[in-house]
């Protein structure tokens, strides 16, 4: 079946950038995606948990912890992403499976407005090595707003101008941040020998026993945790990734998404541990800016500032400013356009001031990563659980189609959010594993034996797989462009 083409539409649900994504419009590989993950790895927020971490155990228990967290929560990632492989729709537009044509607005906005969080706050930090780079190339110069300013609307325009650039700008930028990191890396280690400390094996206040198995646990999931944002709306990104029609395999299937969660993040952001690990042994701070001022001078320091700088745009593109403006379409309307939403993302991380939290941001990657998991725990039980990969796509984008459920709400899944969510703050230090398991069991248990009785859902009533799978059989999901009946009287 062909995809209709991408024109406007009136109706709300329609937003053009929200529709089914073809096959051949797929342009994102298996190393397009590993880019991806290689600069949507370094960040901020990794060189803290880093630097946390080895406030009680030593650097080798922290990586060992950052690399199960990883491949744990790159599974996730992998398992979700199957929603856009599959059928080509980004996460805002499944969610109203779970939630309802109305209701997906909620979860998806709290998805959307960290994920502006997360650019406001990875700007900020490009934003303070830019005005690091031009004080040492021009003495003199400070002026850390007017960089902000600047790096964000170029971030911006990246992204306005669509994945296929956002994926251009991974693939140049990934070979130079693996270099320079490695000489980060190489430059702190240095230091750290030259002041006769060792940081495979400096602690700053070491625990034992049970305590440093929390330890152990709380870097575990706050990597975990920190990519629960990503395991929610992955599908955003994945229904551009390639993959052959009529497989049913589902690891050949998925091989794109498989490559890159369990190879490139996993070994990227391990490294970057290491590399808050030492800028705290250091400079007694995670933030590599300050600890490379301390350590590096002249060219040397620009350049390896200037990787910090290709670093938060290439997170900031794929993992924050996409989905936040995939969520924003959705919400906003068919009227705004994929550029229009990438600067409401912009406008929304920077009206917040997230690097105001900075000293706090591990507890609040806990935080998130547990309201979050009970997201992704839902969309796991009614994806493969109730479903099992089969979706009335074209309801999706229907008023009064079988999503509607209860005046556009289905209840139960913001029953589930708030039992994961709330049982997952409760159990902090497990929050992202507690949050999944219970929301995706309340979940399932609710609606298989009461709301989907009430609201059935075509898809498991009739479990046919030629008419409610997408790839696996060959199918480009055709949206109907006319408007309903429902939507002309509702106007």
């Amino acid at each position: 079946m062909a995809l209709q083409g991408k024109g406007k539409s009136s109706s709300y649900l329609k937003s053009p950038d929200l529709l089914p994504v073809k096959h051949n419009e797929r342009k994102i590989g298996v190393m397009g995606f590993f880019a991806m993950w290689v600069g949507m790895a370094i960040l901020l927020a990794t060189f803290d948990i880093g630097a946390s971490g080895i406030q009680g155990i030593s650097l080798p228990w922290v990586v060992l912890a950052t690399l199960i967290g990883c491949i744990a929560i790159g599974a996730f990632i992998t398992i979700i992403g199957d929603i856009g492989v599959e059928h080509g729709i980004s996460f805002p537009v499944y969610m109203r499976a779970p939630f309802g044509t109305v209701g997906t607005h909620i979860p998806s906005l709290t998805r959307a407005v960290t994920a502006s969080f997360w650019f406001g706050i990875n700007t900020y930090f490009g934003a303070t090595a830019i005005n690091a780079i031009l004080h040492t190339m021009f003495a003199g110069f400070d002026n850390w707003l007017l960089c902000y300013i600047v790096f964000a609307l170029v971030q911006l325009i990246n992204t306005a101008s669509g994945i296929k650039w956002v994926e251009r700008f991974a693939d140049v930028a990934a070979p130079i941040i693996i270099v320079m990191s490695l000489i980060i890396y190489q430059t702190l280690h240095a230091d750290i020998q030259a002041q006769g400390a060792d940081v495979w094996s400096w602690v700053a206040s070491p625990v034992t026993g049970g305590a440093a198995f929390t330890a152990f646990m709380v870097v575990l999931f706050a990597n975990m945790g920190f990519w629960a944002t990503l395991g929610c709306d992955i599908p955003t990104i994945s229904r551009h990734f390639k993959a052959p029609k009529h497989e049913r395999n589902w690891f050949k299937r998925n091989k794109t998404t498989l490559i890159g969660s369990f190879v490139a993040l996993p070994l990227t952001e391990a490294f970057m541990i290491m590399i808050g690990a030492a800028a705290f042994i250091v400079a007694g701070t995670s933030n590599p800016v300050t600890a490379l001022q301390e350590t590096a001078s002249g060219w040397m320091l620009a350049m390896l500032l200037f990787m910090i700088v290709l670093t938060q745009w290439s997170t900031n593109t794929a993992a924050n400013v996409l989905p936040a403006a995939a969520v924003f379409s959705n919400v906003l309307g068919p009227r705004v356009s994929h550029a229009v939403a990438v600067f409401v993302a912009g406008i929304v991380g920077t009206v917040i001031q997230p690097w105001s939290v900075y000293e706090i941001l591990t507890q609040v990657l806990l935080i998130i990563g547990a309201v979050l998991s009970s997201v992704s725990g839902i969309l796991f039980a009614d994806y493969y659980l109730l479903r099992k990969r089969r979706v009335n796509v074209p309801d999706l984008y229907k008023n009064r189609g079988q999503y509607r459920f209860h005046g556009g709400v289905n209840i139960v899944g913001f029953i589930s959010w708030f039992i994961g969510g709330v049982v997952a703050l409760i159990f902090m230090n497990y929050s992202f594993i507690v949050g999944f398991v219970v929301a995706a069991a309340v979940y399932y248990v609710l609606n298989k034996y009461w709301y989907f009785h009430k609201y059935p859902q075509a898809e498991i009533t009739d479990p046919d797989d030629e008419k409610y799978l997408g790839i696996t059989v060959g199918r480009d999901w055709s949206i109907d462009e006319e408007i309903e009946k429902d939507e002309v009287v509702a106007k």
